[in-house]
């Protein structure tokens, strides 16, 4: 397996608010690598500085072989690399299909309805609503909209910043089943994820992020029984 993305020594400011220091990291083609930390550690803008959302003062960031740091958003889109950001956000007025469509803006008009059916094959859910609003749908169902619309784009990598916020137990359970069924197709998946025990349960390998820093790492099945993480992270 090869480094499909490669982070090196990202330094992310929020005016004189020091948010990233010195962050480096890599995804191999293949694996479900996570970030986990508390609330305001920096995940969430690590994956926005990746998506060129935001901008490091320093180091680069490399996507299959070739450095992203200095691209506009929908440029990286188009290498494949692509994000499902925190809170979803779907377009409310539009309906399940039209929603999907707008995740397919860089993909030939042709190739667009076999990729519908390939995301109402994985949620089916989806195909039950395809012509309900979306701003509608439940927000487990939305969930799987902003995943569905990611997947249209045919990523190399999807990148996930927190799924499972906001949900009930069961449709967190139902929402990371659809992460290991997206890994066992083939997908490499960054994720990003405050539900740590979950996270580490399916994720190859984790970093784990304190106050902008990454303080572990290691295979997610060891860092799972890790103590300090343990009583950090899983309230053990």
């Amino acid at each position: 397996m090869g480094t499909i993305l490669d982070v090196k020594n990202i330094n992310v400011y929020y005016g004189a608010i020091h948010a990233i220091t010195n962050i480096s990291f890599n995804v191999n083609e293949g694996e479900i690598v996570t970030l986990i930390g508390a609330n305001g550690a920096g995940k969430s803008t690590t994956l926005n500085t990746i998506s060129g959302l935001l901008r490091s003062r320093t180091g680069d960031i490399s996507f299959m072989g070739s450095s992203v740091a200095h691209m506009a958003p929908n440029k990286i889109v188009e290498t494949g690399l692509v994000m499902v950001p925190e809170g979803r956000r779907i377009f409310l007025g539009l309906t399940v299909e039209e929603n999907l469509e707008m995740g397919a803006y860089t993909r030939p008009n042709s190739e667009i309805k076999e990729s519908m059916e390939q995301v109402f094959e994985l949620f089916p859910r989806l195909k039950e609503r395809r012509t309900q609003i979306g701003g509608t749908l439940s927000g487990g169902e939305q969930q799987m909209l902003a995943m569905g619309r990611a997947l249209m784009a045919k990523p190399k990598l999807i990148m996930l910043d927190e799924p499972s916020m906001g949900l009930a137990p069961l449709l967190v359970e139902l929402i990371f089943e659809i992460i290991g069924d997206l890994h066992k197709a083939g997908s490499t998946i960054l994720l990003v994820e405050q539900n740590a025990q979950a996270a580490l349960s399916i994720a190859d390998r984790a970093y784990v992020l304190e106050t902008g820093k990454i303080v572990k790492t290691g295979r997610g099945s060891d860092l799972i029984s890790d103590p300090d993480i343990k009583k950090a992270y899983l309230g053990a």
